[in-house]
């Protein structure tokens, strides 16, 4: 089953989404043309005097890598995406530019002193990788308003307790964090580590918490000796020392223990940024929360299985959900590439330059195109992202890989760039 088709006046005003066939019929009929293809969107030849429209329901499971989005009619579920985010390119971008900074400060090559003590952040700063999570969400949110009559807004509010993760036993002035985590310890552990067994990869089974050093050989309930496993698998570790039971079998055993210390980057980078989005799209829409547990809570009772896109559906207050369709637009941020006027060597050395010039023949790298080569060694038909050359000779990524040397008289836009890329 396909997403609902968006589709709007020849005044751009947002009508209700209709299913693909009505799609098709408008198409070959002569009646709409195509508006744009991400997300999929037809515009009408004529203008509608006072439609009946309904009141659609957007809603939101923002993470820390991935944002689920649904959009409903009531219980019904039309339209579905996962949105990927790019906060760690962001944040390894920053860390390489402060690298190689450092790195000339400390050969004596500025032209000034370095100064530290002259900057002041606003209040509610939040770092570039945390903001692009917030800004991308309302840049979406704004989008699909120009597409469908959305009137409200609902979005989980999660809370990870990453004090009462990293010690359970934390208590009095220690702990200023809020409420003891229970839901939020268990869900940690299951996005962790795959929601399957650390020793033997089962899933769709029961998991229990288990101690890598067990609690009779003074380990402690930190997040950072929990994992997962099947009940013949604890059973089988029982109070065993991992080096003991893992002893033939050393790569499973250095993955555990290296997976085991991976920090909380993600729970806090949750929690640091779920407020903000919180009131930046409460200006936009009317926006209700729902909690991580009572998403939870919705999707089992439902018997759902676990997809960003289902737990944005399942969340707040839901009685049944019928979906409508299974096939969710894959949404990947890419950003509009860099400001950077030359390349560099990895010491931060200037060695070419770099072009202003991005479009070349009419297109630019990041366009999706359609290619139908008639001749020469590589005939056939390709569709996918564009790197062009100021030669006209461009490279085309398709799903089965890259395609060289293909002129640009054989290419014909499909969706010009727009700092996303597409997939399903």
């Amino acid at each position: 089953m396909q997403n609902y088709v968006f589709i709007i006046d020849t005044n751009k005003q947002p009508l209700n989404p209709v299913p693909p066939a009505r799609a098709r019929e408008l198409l070959s009929k002569g009646k709409a043309s195509v508006y744009r293809r991400f997300p999929f969107t037809i515009i009408l030849k004529q203008a509608i005097d006072k439609p009946t429209l309904k009141q659609l329901t957007i809603k939101l499971d923002p993470g820390s890598i991935q944002t689920g989005i649904a959009l409903l009619d009531n219980d019904k579920v039309v339209w579905v995406a996962e949105l990927e985010h790019r906060g760690k390119q962001i944040k390894n971008d920053l860390e390489s530019r402060r690298s190689l900074r450092r790195s000339r400060r400390s050969r004596k090559t500025r032209y000034r002193q370095p100064r530290f003590l002259n900057r002041k952040r606003e209040e509610g700063w939040l770092a570039p990788s945390l903001l692009h999570r917030v800004r991308v969400i309302e840049t979406w949110v704004k989008r699909f308003m120009r597409y469908a009559p959305i009137e409200n807004c609902v979005m989980e509010l999660v809370k990870f307790d990453t004090p009462r993760i990293q010690n359970p036993e934390i208590s009095g002035i220690e702990y200023q964090q809020g409420e003891l985590a229970g839901y939020e310890v268990r869900e940690y552990l299951l996005e962790k580590w795959g929601r399957k067994c650390a020793y033997c990869d089962a899933t769709e089974v029961p998991l229990q918490v288990e101690h890598i050093i067990p609690k009779s050989k003074n380990g402690s309930n930190r997040i950072s000796n929990l994992t997962l496993a099947c009940q013949p698998c604890n059973q089988k570790k029982s109070n065993q020392d991992i080096q003991d039971f893992l002893a033939d079998k050393p790569s499973l055993l250095s993955r555990i223990l290296k997976q085991a210390k991976q920090p909380l980057k993600d729970a806090a980078a949750v929690n640091s940024t779920r407020w903000r989005l919180y009131q930046t799209l409460k200006r936009i829409l009317p926006t209700t929360t729902g909690t991580g547990g009572q998403t939870k809570w919705n999707r089992l009772r439902l018997n759902l299985p676990k997809r960003h896109y289902i737990d944005a559906a399942a969340t707040g207050v839901v009685d049944t959900l019928v979906f409508l369709t299974d096939q969710p637009l894959i949404i990947k941020a890419t950003g509009w590439g860099n400001r950077q006027m030359c390349g560099t060597n990895k010491c931060g050395f200037p060695i070419r330059h770099r072009s202003n010039q991005k479009i070349h023949k009419g297109f630019q790298t990041g366009d999706i195109v359609k290619t139908i080569v008639t001749k020469g060694k590589k005939i056939g038909t390709y569709t996918g992202r564009v790197l062009v050359r100021a030669s006209g000779s461009f490279d085309i990524s398709t799903a089965s890989g890259r395609v060289a040397g293909i002129s640009y008289k054989y290419c014909s836009h499909i969706h010009k760039k727009d700092g996303y890329q597409y997939s399903y």
